[in-house]
């Protein structure tokens, strides 16, 4: 591990947390589901650095080094002499010490959960019996699902790249110039409105200054509205890069997306060049808040000057049409400002423009292509830094009202076939918009699991988890789900490989192809057009993937043989980790956050109901590795039981004692029990996982608040959508628009994330909340007037019976505070709300019980 301060340097100090990287013959197949790279971001920065190292060292004490094959190939000499790859990554396992108890008190629960379930079945007797069978039925599944939750955590594995070898073996061929392979770096963005344009802009900054070998990748933004505003956007971006990306590679700028670098604070500098850096940094800070106004600006000048050229045309044309026209005076064939037919989200024309060309390719062969000069000289001294840019291209597909898109899949899908005319490079990576890179290594990481020696031809995909810079330090609505980034993917890291989450994957271009692992493959695997359509140029593309080529020099892009290529795509695509390989932008608010859990929640369901089935599909998947897709395309249901429960509380509503089963006591005692041993089980998985107390609760809690909104919508989708046609419905997640300063009096940049947009889907949470709150106040009241002539078993009943309350009173606690609005600032404050209100509600009880004694003594309860 190498702490040069030379510009890509082998630095693997950053990216120690371990990149899970899919291994085992279910990798290529259709529907499978694979791989996850976890990454510790440059430390970049002060206390926030240091405190990220320290949680590492902690994790890892739990952690020791598996035995590598005596068969794999390690030397240089071997690599040259073409027998073989290099070992690119190292494997840890949970040590024995933790790992024995862990596995032991699963089993100990499992047999803990059946006795449970035996006596329940076995003592049945209720006060209301349609209420026992269903909450009998509710704990089998949840001790089904619970089992297909744990199945794949008997054996933890986690992976951690060597880059200093990938650089030692691929950063030299001989010639001095890289054989890294290429990659393909998708980004999409549904429209400038819903994910701003800025954000945008710095995801595609961090990809064109990111620690790679300019000619070995190419960025493609695919834009879903086919915006003017995004187009030009991008060319704006192609001229700061030309300052941003040679600024990064001098100065070792993490991370390179601007907007999150100079928002930083107390950096490291780890450059090359101190003496030149304030000089540097001010000018490059300067030109960026001058790139943010010319983006601020941009669609009033895009409206302006469509007004001139629409009022020129007026006088010749008399038709009236309003037109939005790019800065070369041509009409945009995508959406325009005033849309008309044709020319409107959701009905445009296809676009493929290529902003800034290969960096191979000579001036002569770039005619045509966007050109455009630095709005300034450049002052930067650039002595021994490449200046160069990579391939950069603006992609929307065709779209008509007539035609299924596929939503991101189908963009996804689009991008995939235009780089295989352009690049066809044998990887692919898709981004987010609202995501960018935080560790200019990450794409060497995840190329490390694809190049060893051992796993590397099997592997389908290596994916990156989801995390966030604008979630509070408390993530009160669980954006960073750690528990199931750092436990559950490096379980499944152990069998075949985790699931396929989304933004930040990156692909073997032939696993997205269908094309089966080697060891499957036929020695002459046909391309013909029943598999991969009819074009000519995209089957010459397929073949050459095949033989793993590469096309440097990009076609014309007026030829229609191309631009036929902007079809519809045809079929969805088969639906790193610390201070961090890639960073997004949360849901801003609890609402918005649900929003983003039905899509993910509904989206599963449409797996089970789909040809993906995991109980049908993929026919080289193990049986444990299948239980757990099972479980991930099946948890949704668990919300209907978890209903059924959030209701018991009720109970003191109703004048009589009613109890779900009997012998009480004995029931409320096997239930915490059962209860308690998750939460044991938990303090152990969060030591190997490296997650804190805080990570798990919030886990807990936020699973409840979901089964009471999100999961409950997913599922009343899926109902409906053999009589409507229609399934969920995909809207875009509403980011952050604001900083601390703009609309917050107070300046809390998380200003956001305190206003509740009420919606139908948190009815039933409400519900529970509410009737809570009364069920303890109506307990409290009850107490007070009853305490004297309860029997010791009722008065035992009752203490038992609060249990409840107070069990869904925590669980819903972040639904609480998002009710209470910008109070929540101060949590503090719902300590003093909820005592208020169960006292008043304890009070109103008592006051309407004298009052009905009084003077309507048959109304009493």
């Amino acid at each position: 591990m190498s702490t040069s301060p030379v510009p890509g340097a082998g630095d693997d100090a950053n990216l120690r947390e371990p990149l899970l990287a899919n291994g085992g013959d279910a990798g290529f197949q259709t529907g499978a589901l694979a791989a996850v790279v976890v990454a510790n971001a440059h430390g970049g920065g002060g206390v926030k650095a240091k405190k990220g190292g320290g949680a590492v060292k902690a994790k890892d004490k739990y952690w020791e080094d598996v035995g590598q094959p005596e068969d794999a190939v390690s030397s240089a000499g071997d690599l040259e002499s073409g027998s073989g790859r290099p070992l690119l990554f190292s494997e840890k396992k949970v040590k024995a010490s933790l790992l024995y108890p862990y596995r032991v008190l699963i089993l100990v629960r499992l047999v803990a959960v059946a006795l449970f379930i035996g006596w329940r079945i076995k003592h049945n007797n209720s006060d209301i019996m349609w209420f026992w069978a269903a909450s009998v039925v509710g704990d089998l599944w949840f001790a089904f699902s619970w089992l297909l939750y744990q199945l794949p955590k008997y054996r933890p594995i986690k992976r951690i790249p060597d880059l200093a070898a990938l650089r030692r073996h691929y950063d030299d061929d001989g010639g001095g110039s890289s054989i890294l392979p290429g990659i393909d770096i998708f980004v999409t963005t549904a429209d400038p409105v819903s994910e701003p344009v800025l954000y945008t802009m710095n995801c595609v900054l961090s990809i064109l200054a990111v620690d790679y070998p300019v000619d070995r990748y190419t960025c493609y933004l695919a834009d879903d509205s086919g915006a003017l505003v995004l187009y030009e956007a991008l060319v704006e971006t192609a001229k700061f890069a030309a300052l941003w990306a040679p600024f990064c590679r001098k100065h070792s700028v993490e991370p390179r997306a601007p907007e999150s670098y100079f928002r930083r604070e107390g950096m490291i500098y780890n450059g090359r060049s101190p003496a030149e850096f304030m000089s540097d940094y001010s000018h490059v800070r300067r030109e960026y808040e001058e790139f943010k106004m010319r983006l601020e600006m941009m669609p009033d000048t895009i409206k302006e000057r469509s007004d001139v050229y629409n009022d020129s045309v007026a006088e010749k044309d008399s038709r009236g049409v309003k037109a939005t026209w790019t800065a070369s005076g041509m009409q945009w064939p995508g959406t325009w400002v005033e849309p008309t037919e044709n020319h409107r989200k959701g009905h445009h024309a296809g676009i493929v423009q290529i902003v800034q060309g290969h960096p191979s390719c000579k001036p002569e062969q770039q005619q045509g292509l966007q050109q455009q000069e630095s709005p300034v000289e450049n002052p930067l001294n650039l002595a021994g830094v490449d200046a160069r840019l990579p391939m950069l291209v603006y992609v929307s597909r065709e779209k008509h009202p007539r035609h299924e898109h596929n939503k991101k899949a189908g963009a996804l899908n689009a991008q995939l076939r235009i780089s295989a005319l352009l690049s066809n490079a044998p990887f692919v990576i898709n981004f987010d918009c609202d995501h960018y890179i935080n560790n200019s290594q990450a794409l060497r990481a995840s190329a490390c699991f694809f190049l060893d020696s051992r796993d590397g031809e099997r592997t389908a995909f290596v994916q990156s988890p989801q995390r966030f810079e604008n979630v509070d330090p408390t993530d009160r609505y669980g954006n960073h789900n750690r528990v199931f980034f750092d436990g559950v993917m490096y379980a499944l890291n152990g069998l075949q490989g985790p699931t396929y989450l989304g933004t930040g994957c990156m692909f073997r271009r032939l696993a997205l192809y269908g094309v089966d692992p080697p060891k499957w493959r036929p020695d002459e695997i046909a391309v013909d057009g029943g598999r991969f359509g009819s074009s000519i140029p995209f089957l010459s593309s397929v073949a050459a993937a095949l033989k793993q080529e590469r096309r440097i020099t990009p076609p014309e892009v007026d030829e229609p043989s191309f631009l036929g290529e902007m079809t519809n795509a045809g079929a969805p695509c088969t639906a790193p980790w610390n201070v961090d390989a890639f960073r997004g932008t949360a849901p801003i608010n609890l609402t918005e956050r649900l929003y983003q859990i039905i899509r993910w929640s509904g989206g599963s369901l449409e797996v089970f109901f789909s040809r993906y089935n995991p109980l049908c599909s993929g026919r080289r998947l193990q049986f444990i590795q299948r239980a757990v897709y099972l479980n991930f395309t099946i948890y949704p249901v668990t919300s209907l039981f978890i209903l059924l429960y959030a209701f018991c509380p009720a109970m003191w509503l109703v004048p009589d004692e009613v109890l779900i089963q009997r012998p009480f006591t004995r029931y409320v005692a096997y239930l915490v029990a059962v209860v308690a041993l998750i939460h044991v089980i938990g303090a152990l998985e969060i030591r190997w996982a490296g997650v804190t107390w805080r990570d798990w609760w919030r886990n807990e809690q936020f699973f409840m608040v979901a089964s009471l909104t999100a999961y409950p919508t997913a599922l009343l989708h899926m109902v409906v959508k053999p009589l409507t046609g229609k399934g969920i419905h995909f809207r875009v997640t509403s980011k952050q628009k604001t900083t601390a300063s703009d609309d917050d009096e107070d300046g809390d940049e998380y200003a956001d994330m305190y206003e509740m947009r009420w919606v139908p889907m948190l009815i039933p949470a409400a519900v529970v909340l509410g009737s809570n709150v009364m069920a303890i106040g109506v307990a409290a009241g009850k107490a007070f007037l009853y305490a004297g002539t309860w029997s010791p078993a009722q008065r035992r009943h009752a203490a038992l019976g609060l249990v409840f309350n107070a069990w869904m009173m925590v669980m819903l606690y972040p639904f609480a505070l998002a009710v209470m609005g910008r109070w929540s600032k101060r949590p503090a404050v719902l300590f003093v709300l909820l005592p208020s209100a169960f006292v008043a509600v304890a009070l109103a009880y008592v006051g309407l019980h004298y009052f009905l004694v009084k003077f309507a003594p048959f109304l009493v309860i």
